[in-house]
């Protein structure tokens, strides 16, 4: 063989093994990716080639399937009370992928999870097809119906409610509005993708989770945090004490004097009992500026800021984080005590903290899911419940409870009374941030209520009145956050 016939030769051969890796590669270590990629049609046309197993609430299914007519996806999904429910199960659409419950659990609710590896092989044998799991949350029926219309009844109010068990972590409630119907663009028509497109482009942004992915300064409930914060560290330890914090309070390192809506001659060296009763921002502000920024820090942290909220088992109900920030200064600092400079919280995280205190200082690990059940109903997973943290002691706990209790009987939090159950709450009425003084502030409540049989539930409101007709001196936790607080913990503990 000549010199140029050699060269094309061992030219031709290198092409050849090119293409015998190219292909092991694509077969053997590419292959599992590119059967999972979201843009392989065959990917898509397999998970919705079967009805999808059904969310459970209350023992009853609020997802279902139906056939759909007019492409290769076979099922698409369908929801009962879509927007009461949506930021608890998330969506499932055929071109808009997938959303909180429906994505973390996707393997489950399609068949495809490695614990229905027998399953399947049994259903091929017997010729049934693929049939799929279920997944069981904690939600009460009656609290999410008691926190959505209550939100919904507030005209044009964008909020969001989240109720807990304090002493499981159990989700109860989780309500965001405005919200969206999934069902409204499960399938993957122009006219369907055409309204995805129309709630994303919303001003009030419909398809935001209010609840666990967005996050505001939390106003005067974060009181309810310093104070613990304040009986912890050994900064307050009679509550019926008088202080020495000034009424109005001048802000450290500041020209600035803070009052409070209660007026000086109320709040002015108040006792912190007193301070929480009428929300007096002095002594507040005092605490937190004696604590000084890592204290206060350190209590914040214990109660679950500055940390994911869920761990990473629970994948796309992950929430954001909320901020206690590093670096404050003193006048930052002092800010925090009532709720506001930079600090921001979800209303998830306001509720962990009612429910903390609640529960004697001890944090429970929140969770949603109570059981996964494959295509028979046998349990595949059941969580247990976890403590998160002991942020504060007990006996701390327990004066913060008294302080909270002796507020809604005869403080700000009046409106959450409910005979026959002990009812402690704090108001809170939060700015948007420094010197923003044309928009109108946001509305906070939180609660908790006990019965004598040991049940429990703590509540977080979150208002905000951007959209409602109504006076910026009508804006108030007590006033739009008490009624549906109520409402909620009636649900939990009068059923």
């Amino acid at each position: 063989m000549n010199k140029p016939l050699r060269a094309v030769a061992i030219f031709c051969g290198l092409l050849v093994l090119g293409l015998l890796i190219r292909a092991n590669w694509l077969q053997y270590v590419r292959a599992p990716e590119l059967a999972s990629d979201t843009k392989n049609r065959r990917v898509q046309i397999e998970q919705f080639a079967t009805p999808r197993g059904d969310i459970i609430v209350g023992g009853r299914a609020v997802t279902g399937s139906k056939e759909t007519e007019t492409t290769d996806l076979k099922y698409k999904r369908t929801y009962v009370d879509g927007p009461m429910y949506a930021p608890v199960t998330g969506y499932a659409s055929q071109a808009q992928g997938m959303t909180l419950l429906e994505k973390t659990y996707d393997g489950i609710l399609t068949g495809k999870d490695d614990r229905l590896a027998f399953q399947r092989f049994a259903d091929v044998v017997s010729g049934e097809g693929r049939r799929a799991g279920s997944v069981v949350t904690t939600i009460d029926p009656k609290a999410q119906k008691a926190a959505w219309d209550g939100l919904t009844d507030l005209k044009g109010a964008r909020g969001a409610v989240v109720a807990l068990d304090p002493q499981t972590g159990k989700v109860l409630a989780m309500v965001s509005a405005p919200s969206y119907d999934p069902s409204a663009f499960a399938g993957s028509t122009f006219k369907e993708s055409d309204r995805f497109v129309e709630l994303d482009k919303k001003k009030n942004k419909p398809l935001a989770n209010r609840a666990l992915r967005e996050t505001y300064p939390p106003g005067s409930t974060f009181k309810i945090l310093t104070a613990a914060a304040a009986l912890e560290h050994g900064i307050v330890t009679d509550v019926d004490a008088r202080t020495d914090a000034v009424s109005p309070y001048p802000l450290p390192q500041s020209t600035n004097k803070i009052g409070s809506e209660a007026g000086d001659a109320v709040c002015n060296k108040a006792s912190m009992k007193t301070a929480m009763q009428h929300s007096c921002n002095n002594v507040f502000l005092d605490a937190a500026s004696k604590l000084g920024q890592d204290k206060m820090r350190e209590t914040a942290e214990k109660f679950g800021f500055n940390e994911d909220v869920y761990s990473d088992d629970f994948g796309d109900l992950l929430a954001t984080k909320s901020l206690y920030p590093e670096d404050l200064d003193k006048p930052g600092t002092a800010l925090t005590g009532m709720g506001q400079g930079s600090l921001t919280s979800t209303p998830m995280q306001m509720a962990l903290v009612t429910a903390g205190i609640a529960n004697d200082g001890k944090v429970m690990q929140p969770y949603v899911v109570d059981e996964v059940k494959g295509p028979d109903l046998d349990t595949l997973e059941k969580t247990e419940p976890a403590v998160m943290s002991e942020a504060v002691s007990a006996e701390t706990a327990q004066k913060v409870q008294e302080m909270m209790e002796f507020t809604a009987k005869e403080g700000s939090a009046r409106r959450a009374q409910i005979d026959g159950i002990t009812v402690g709450g704090k108001t809170g009425t939060a700015q948007r941030g420094v010197d923003v003084h044309d928009e109108v502030p946001y509305g906070w409540f939180v609660s908790y209520g006990k019965k004598d049989d040991g049940s429990s539930v703590a509540v977080a409101v979150f208002i905000d009145p951007t959209d409602m007709d109504i006076s910026r001196a009508d804006i108030s936790g007590g006033g739009l956050g008490a009624p549906i607080a109520k409402s909620v913990m009636k649900a939990v503990l009068k059923s």
